[in-house]
């Protein structure tokens, strides 16, 4: 995995986010939904960068890539750019971002936008479909009464708002945000806040930002509570079986460039785990068990 070096400067003339193109919401939703085209242009289309994304723990930069006439906008998470982490190796999180998304494809849900690992600008980095949400997509978290949980919600943790009025944190039991949920079991996510999560305008639901995954060590934390210790879906069971086969085959071969040894065996016991409970995960005693900030 490549070692961590300076971001270089980019250039002042950049313009903003909001003054580049193509983030109209049903077109990055079309071409998201056909991988196959989407991983085309974003391993073999020229970069170029617009600007960058400021709320961002690490270097986020918004680009087009263009092939063959076709320009689409995607997100480029250079190596350079990563902050050190305790608990994770230097510049290692592109390369988890990159195998999140070749496990989301095994499992057939496509989850995780097209992603893939390549040279740009400020040097090696994730580059990654940009989703744009849908502005009339309908809520997934919302603050419901602790006596008043409306039906098709699932309460999460109790906080506090409004001066100490307490309240239920809820998302939507909704079929899409329960296989992320599966997903990021399998995938040990650190850090499923609210806003890593986005509604697509063809209907699909996108998880991103999985740079602190794949830890040996049990570091699940989500917002996705709401089915802990409910039994899998026969669905999942049938997908985890899947991965399980994958990850002795193709998958594994394909995860293994962005994965240390130690760390494709825990993806391997996670699987297994999951498969032998036949139960959504609780959350650890050990860790806690909401990102923060959690939206």
């Amino acid at each position: 995995m490549p070692a961590r070096e300076r971001l270089p400067a980019l250039n002042e003339e950049s313009p903003e986010v909001a003054d580049a193109p193509g983030t109209d919401p049903a077109t990055s939703a079309a071409l998201a939904a056909d991988p196959a085209t989407a991983l085309t242009l974003l391993r073999e289309g020229a970069l170029a960068v617009h600007g960058r994304v400021t709320d961002a723990s690490n270097a986020v930069l918004y680009c087009t890539v263009t092939l063959d006439g076709v320009t689409a906008p995607c997100v480029y998470k250079p190596v350079a750019g990563e902050r050190p982490l305790w608990d994770f190796p230097d510049g290692t999180l592109a390369d988890r971002e990159t195998a999140a998304h070749e496990l989301s494809a095994a499992t057939g849900w496509h989850l995780v936008p097209p992603t893939v690992l390549r040279e740009g600008p400020a040097g090696p980095g994730m580059v990654q479909l940009w989703v744009e949400p849908d502005p009339d997509a309908p809520e997934l978290l919302d603050l419901q009464p602790l006596d008043g949980v409306r039906e098709g919600w699932l309460p999460v943790v109790r906080a506090e708002v409004d001066g100490g009025r307490q309240v239920w944190l809820v998302h939507r039991d909704d079929a899409q945000l329960r296989r992320l949920a599966v997903l990021d079991a399998v995938l040990n996510n650190a850090d499923r806040k609210g806003g890593h999560w986005l509604p697509a305008a063809d209907g699909r639901i996108y998880g991103i930002d999985h740079g602190v995954t794949f830890h040996t060590d049990p570091k699940l934390r989500t917002l996705l509570w709401g089915w802990a210790e409910q039994p899998l879906t026969a669905e999942a069971l049938d997908v985890l079986a899947k991965l399980a086969t994958d990850l002795d085959g193709p998958l594994g071969e394909r995860l293994r460039p962005h994965l240390t040894p130690a760390e494709l065996d825990a993806l391997k016991a996670r699987t297994a785990a999951l498969r032998a409970s036949g139960r959504h995960p609780l959350p650890s005693r050990e860790w806690p068990s909401i990102p923060w900030p959690p939206v």
